[in-house]
């Protein structure tokens, strides 16, 4: 042992000069220099490097530093950076940050071990505050708290994963941290291999670190998490408006073929009066697995097959995986290596990969000219009339999974290697394939879904969780991963229904459905080889449940495709954690309730193994009403409920308004009246309503129908305010529907109208399966309800 050697880990060090900038301060010290910026009252960047300059890349961040009003206090033991909101104190001996309420209040603050250096690796350590809790990080496994446990963020092709499994597919290196009442946010900014640590095998701190690159870190104050979340969306962007076709239901499996097949599943759906959107075209498509082709054995005539499926109302996605073909003869081979768009060895030669198609070549998506190439590919697709496209395998997913580190990527002209492109490369792809079709679509949206991706993928993608397994327990963490990407600004995200390895059974199959049926995305899915899983094959109970969960989404279309508007402004998620609304009650971290989810701000889900006729829920505060039977339940009790088979636990808030419509076959049906559900209650909301014409960027520039809904509890009142926008909406009626109240008239705008009565379910009563049995019910409810004529101007409905 030689005391005099090098020391293992080098810290930051102390302070030893500082300066101040446009939007903050920057730093030296014995071992280091670093950089604050302050990007609002509440949001300051940390930038920390052990070498001469400071990386200002991103692929994430869409948003500058905006004017902002700081103050700068400098004393003898450390500077603070205050704005209105919120003050960064920097101790100087040694360097260490600490984030702060503006009365001082601690929110997150380094560990006396700061930040420092193993190598080339970093690593910043915080106090573990008393009580705190973590959430977020995206696509992970485990529980809604992510205290005591460690996850790795390395894009992985990680097929029928289970339940510890990580990494997974997706990376977004950004967390919540809750304690005191308190909550904050931080997003690494790092694409290398990253690690975050929530005091796993150690009591003393949290930590995050990356393989090589700068320490660079966003921190975010908010007084709730869906402030925290906006704030994160505002950095990492926002998702655009998808096509309303891609919130219907989408049927998939691997895969559909020759076209005979195709269609023959279309018309069952049309025949048996189940509404669907889509149809999803797997690999066996393409002629030998090659990306941009067509079999045309099995699919001889794609262009007038695309044609019959729109004239049943369906679209069409297709996969497209980044491989390409080895192969002379092959357009896009001999195109890609002409144009010099693949990724490299450090010698110049293109990496080649094994996968579907063979050996394969992969584009170099961080290189503007290879998205402008591939933009290039998808003309012809788009000319046969394809509007949906399903990036895969683009992890990158090979044989082996063992990538080389050296491969070289453009990254925008700033060379780097595999190492710090691996965890953008789906992003990338994800990227050049909506930019593209985008383009190419001429004005009409494409609905773009990927299995890979990085913070900010929303901004051009929905993200699915991958090669799931058919079993109960991967349909509970189903719903874990999508609530925690939406956590971490992923609010179009979803699995696939029934399970894609394995098979399922008929109880899991028409369980999995209907909790699917209120998740974002919505699609069912199987593996090659296995029994058919459509809403038809698992006999005619499982059938008409899933009719009626499917018929129940397009009913609730007109409030789910508001959530998407409230998505693309605020980046609020569709499927909401518990812990944005009840973030500082215990009872929801609980394994017994993680599970449970808000579906928008007022559909309360509890989600139900296929096993469980009876499940323990929690209801947060307020009263809640039960789908089927318009029972109230009280809130802010723990409780146990029946779950049979034909009834997720579902529950709508009290005092809420749900924008619904009748169910349809497909969302390319206009109708002509709004059904206003009336959840009364003491409690007052708001709901903004939102329309447009669902398939074109139109919006952007004024075509929409956007108005707020208010609920005002004492007063029995609704107003809805006067349409925004110049979009012509096709309602002419209004039919209103009270639950919980049973009065005789209502009036609007001082007219009155009576009411009528009527037992109510948004249900059908199951079919007659059984010879013996009667079906089980469905449940009814009394309700009131009239039909008004619809106006633009606003309105004053009260009883």
């Amino acid at each position: 042992m030689n005391p005099s050697g090098p020391t293992l880990s080098q810290r930051l060090g102390e302070l030893t000069k500082f300066n101040k900038h446009d939007s903050g301060i920057m730093g030296e010290t014995t071992h280091g220099k670093f950089r604050v910026s302050v990007y609002s009252p509440s949001l300051i960047r940390i930038t920390i490097t052990d070498q001469n300059h400071f990386e200002d890349f991103s692929y994430s961040i869409v948003t500058n530093p905006k004017p902002t009003p700081i103050e700068i206090i400098d004393t003898a033991e450390s500077l603070i950076v205050k704005t209105t909101l919120a003050k960064l104190c920097i101790d100087k001996k040694p360097v260490r940050f600490s984030l702060q309420t503006s009365e001082g209040k601690i929110l997150n603050e380094d560990d006396p071990l700061g930040t420092s250096w193993i190598g080339e690796q970093v690593t910043t350590y915080k106090k573990i505050q008393a009580g705190e809790r973590f959430i977020g990080l995206g696509e992970k496994t485990g529980g809604l708290d992510r205290r005591g446990n460690a996850y790795l963020n390395w894009n992985t092709d990680a097929y029928a994963y289970n339940k510890g499994t990580d990494p997974l597919y997706c990376s977004t290196p950004f967390y919540i941290g809750i304690h005191n009442g308190l909550c904050y946010g931080i997003f690494f900014d790092n694409t290398h291999k990253t690690y975050f640590n929530f005091g796993a095998s150690n009591n003393r701190f949290s930590s995050f670190s990356a393989d090589a690159g700068a320490m660079d870190y966003y921190l975010i104050y908010g007084s709730h998490v869906a402030d925290i979340i906006k704030q994160y969306t505002y950095l990492t962007g926002r998702m655009e408006l998808p096509p309303r076709w891609s919130l219907g239901y989408q049927q998939c499996r691997y895969s559909y073929y020759p076209d005979k097949e195709v269609l023959a599943v279309a018309k069952t759906f049309r025949e048996k009066d189940i509404p669907a959107d889509a149809i999803v075209f797997d690999i066996h498509y393409m002629d030998a697995y090659k990306i941009f082709t067509w079999d045309q054995k099995r699919f001889p005539d794609p262009k007038s097959l695309l044609q019959t499926l729109k004239d049943l109302g369906f679209h069409t996605v297709i996969m497209c995986d980044p491989g390409i073909k080895v192969e002379p003869g092959y357009e896009a081979y001999e195109d890609g290596v002409k144009k010099d768009v693949f990724l490299k060895y450090p010698d110049g030669e293109n990496y080649q990969g094994q996968v579907w198609p063979g050996w394969c070549h992969f584009p170099d998506f961080t290189n503007p000219k290879t998205r402008a190439w591939w933009e290039t590919k998808f003309q012809d697709y788009v000319d046969l009339g394809v509007e949906g496209f399903w990036n895969d395998m683009n992890e990158i997913a090979t044989w082996g999974n063992a990538l080389p580190e050296n491969l070289e990527f453009d990254f925008e002209g700033n060379k780097a290697t595999m190492r710090k492109g691996r965890n953008v490369y789906g992003f990338q792809m994800a990227r050049s394939t909506y930019e593209g079709t985008k383009k190419l679509l001429k004005g009409k949206r494409p609905f773009n879904l990927t299995r890979s991706g990085f913070s900010g993928v929303q901004r051009y993608s929905a993200v699915w969780t991958g090669d799931n397994v058919a079993y109960d327990e991967h349909m509970l963490l189903g719903v874990r991963l999508v609530n925690s990407m939406g956590l971490t600004g992923i609010a179009f995200a979803g699995y696939d229904a029934g399970g894609f390895v394995g098979e399922s059974n008929p109880k899991l199959f028409a369980r999995w459905m209907s909790i699917a049926s209120l998740s974002p995305f919505f699609r069912a899915h199987t593996m090659i080889n296995t029994r058919d899983s459509e809403p038809w094959s698992y006999g005619e109970k499982v059938e008409s449940i899933c009719r009626n969960y499917i018929k129940f989404r397009y009913q609730l279309l007109p409030y789910i495709y508001s959530l998407f508007y409230d998505a693309s402004k605020r980046g609020m998620p569709v499927q909401r954690a518990l812990a944005i609304d009840y973030t500082h009650d215990d009872r929801v971290y609980n394994d017994l309730y993680h599970n449970q989810y808000l579906f928008g701000p007022s559909i309360l889900v509890a989600p139900a193994t296929s096993e469980q006729e009876l499940l323990k829920i929690f209801f947060p505060p307020g009263n809640w009403y039960d789908l089927y039977s318009g029972k109230v339940w009280t809130g802010n009790q723990e409780t146990i409920i029946e779950s049979p088979i034909h009834k997720l636990p579902v529950f709508i808030k009290a005092g809420c308004v749900l924008p619904m419509q009748a169910p349809a076959a497909h969302t390319g049906l206009n109708q002509d009246e709004l059904i206003l559900h009336i959840y009364s209650g003491s409690e007052s909301s708001d709901f903004m309503l939102y329309m447009d014409d669902g398939e074109t960027f139109d919006y952007q520039s004024g075509t929409f129908a956007k108005r707020l809904i208010k609920w005002i509890g004492p007063e029995n009142q609704v107003l809805f305010s006067k349409t925004e926008g110049s979009f012509a909406v096709p309602y002419k009626k209004i039919k209103v529907v009270i639950h919980g109240s049973y009065p005789n008239s209502l009036q609007c705008n001082g007219t009155t109208y009576s009411l009528s009565e009527q037992m109510f379910s948004f249900f059908s009563p199951l079919e007659k399966y059984d010879p013996i049995h009667e079906p089980e019910s469905m449940g009814e409810e009394s309700v009131r309800f009239t039909i008004l004529d619809y106006s633009d101007d606003t309105l004053d409905i009260h009883w």
